[in-house]
């Protein structure tokens, strides 16, 4: 285990840098959970796990300015998703850039798919850093406090595994009584 705990302070934040820019919220979950376990600092997780989702963001929209077309004509799928997009777009403006980071099945549509509108590059890059920093902070601290629930639930569990391990013990010899009192009954 004392292994597993290096590796993580040591590559923890090229782990974060790397799974934000892929694809990032499992990656920034457990990485908040290694903040909570003192491996790594939270607020540098935040942050990274923030800069590296917006330039992520920011690269999938050049691509969508730039060959958007041509991947809507590889992957089709991805297309479906142009219209509704649109009507957000029409309906929410910018904020709609905010709101892609958080839904599912978006993390690389989305910024394709806004890159492809007429969205200005610099609305865009404004509300990609809000809705990074949003992001980060938010998706860091539910790892956070999953760190927090898991270590409060398994100092419950070590306060009663003395009293857990008597009852499975009590429940096996009972179980085995039972099954050996079956065999030697008579008639069988």
């Amino acid at each position: 285990m004392d292994s597993i705990a290096h590796l993580v302070a040591q590559y923890g934040y090229w782990a974060v840098v790397a799974g934000c820019l892929l694809e990032g919220e499992t990656v920034l979950v457990l990485a908040g959970f290694a903040a909570r376990q003192g491996l790594l600092s939270l607020p540098v997780v935040m942050a990274l796990g923030a800069c590296a989702g917006a330039l992520s963001d920011v690269a999938l929209f050049g691509v969508g300015r730039w060959r958007g077309a041509a991947l809507l004509a590889r992957w089709p799928r991805i297309a479906s998703y142009r219209e509704p997009l649109n009507r957000l777009l029409a309906r929410w403006g910018a904020w709609v850039v905010v709101g892609v980071r958080f839904m599912y099945g978006m993390r690389i549509a989305g910024p394709v798919l806004l890159g492809m509108s007429d969205l200005p590059w610099w609305r865009f890059l404004g509300f990609n850093l809000l809705g990074a920093a949003l992001w980060g902070v938010g998706v860091a601290s539910l790892g956070w406090l999953f760190g927090h629930a898991a270590q409060a639930a398994l100092g419950h569990v070590q306060r009663a595994e003395h009293w857990v391990g008597a009852g499975l013990l009590v429940a096996m010899l009972a179980w085995g009584g039972w099954r050996w009192w079956r065999r030697r009954r008579p008639g069988r």
